[in-house]
């Protein structure tokens, strides 16, 4: 009986916590950021982007490098997967080089901006 108990107890907890996640992000309103699709580790390393570095990008993108978005601006965000859509991220994936438009929660932590990807529309040159 206590065993019962304590399972029913943990995986309310459980569920509180899951709960709590997904209200966290769903705090914050979606936007649009436009950008090129770049893998980060290129990037951060020796500043590659660009047509010219596109194949690479694309190479180290799908080894497991994260990517990231480089506005016109300069500024860099770390894309992240959406736990409930993960296809518009898993397509982002093909796009190393390309300009798109990124839309899902902006979020800001210890000085890293990252989007959480909830959609996705190719750009125009």
């Amino acid at each position: 009986m206590i065993r019962r108990i304590s399972t029913l107890v943990l995986l309310a907890v459980m569920a509180v916590s899951l709960s709590a996640s997904a209200h966290e992000m769903s705090k914050h309103a979606a936007s649009t950021v436009v950008g090129e699709v770049v893998d980060t580790g290129c990037y951060l390393g020796h500043a590659a982007h660009g047509a010219s570095h596109a194949s690479c990008a694309a190479r180290c993108i799908e080894g497991g490098m994260p990517m990231g978005l480089l506005t016109s601006q300069g500024a860099m965000y770390l894309l992240t997967m959406n736990h409930d859509n993960p296809d518009p991220y898993n397509k982002l994936k093909a796009m190393a080089g390309r300009n798109v438009a990124v839309t899902g929660a902006v979020l800001t932590r210890g000085g890293v901006k990252g989007i959480d990807v909830a959609s996705i529309k190719l750009m125009a040159k």
